[in-house]
């Protein structure tokens, strides 16, 4: 992560709260140059650290966890930054919210005080080329561009992932999430 940084990369994002406090323990001494993005599921139980620690959250799937990353914020900070997590697919196995109830969650998100909510995010399940790659993203720009008509103002379309990045960009993919083409997998879990 060092070598990102001192190549110009500031923005880094985590899937699990645990592992990303320790990377940013481990950066403190370029914290004020770093934003740090929780991209993964978040469970309400550390919604206090992810608060009080990260510069976004890409994965608010429901008002319940909105209103206690709010709530949490510490007073002296910026407002987090948010993306609700919307399940554009409908698999039964990924978070999110169903793309019919978003517009109603991002109204209530965005009166919360110590949230901004900035856009939306999904993680598409795997498809075989770049056509069917394009659909659920294509899908997600358009409730974008819907949730914008209403007024909501969002800048940020998450989606995107080293697989099918080339997808998310040509759909307005505004942030990808590339971690392992730059970092490679992520190692097995042992026993």
């Amino acid at each position: 992560m060092r070598e990102a940084f001192a190549a110009g990369q500031h923005d880094f994002g985590e899937n699990y709260v645990q592992e990303a406090l320790a990377k940013i323990a481990e950066l403190a001494d370029v914290r004020d140059q770093l934003r740090w993005h929780l991209i993964g599921p978040l469970q309400s139980n550390k919604a206090r650290e992810v608060a009080a620690n990260f510069d976004w959250v890409h994965a608010v799937d429901r008002m319940k966890l909105a209103q206690r990353l709010s709530d949490l914020r510490p007073p002296g900070m910026a407002p987090l930054q948010v993306c609700l997590q919307v399940n554009i697919s409908g698999e039964d196995s990924k978070s999110g919210v169903a793309p019919e109830a978003a517009l109603a969650l991002a109204r209530e998100v965005a009166a919360l005080p110590r949230l901004k909510l900035r856009g939306l995010m999904a993680i598409p399940g795997p498809a075989g080329d770049l056509a069917a790659q394009r659909v659920p993203h294509r899908a997600l720009r358009k409730l974008f561009e819907a949730m914008n008509a209403e007024g909501l103002g969002l800048d940020t379309l998450s989606m995107g992932m080293s697989a099918d990045l080339e997808a998310a960009i040509a759909e307005g993919a505004t942030w990808v999430r590339v971690g392992t083409a730059i970092f490679g997998s992520r190692p097995g879990k042992t026993a």
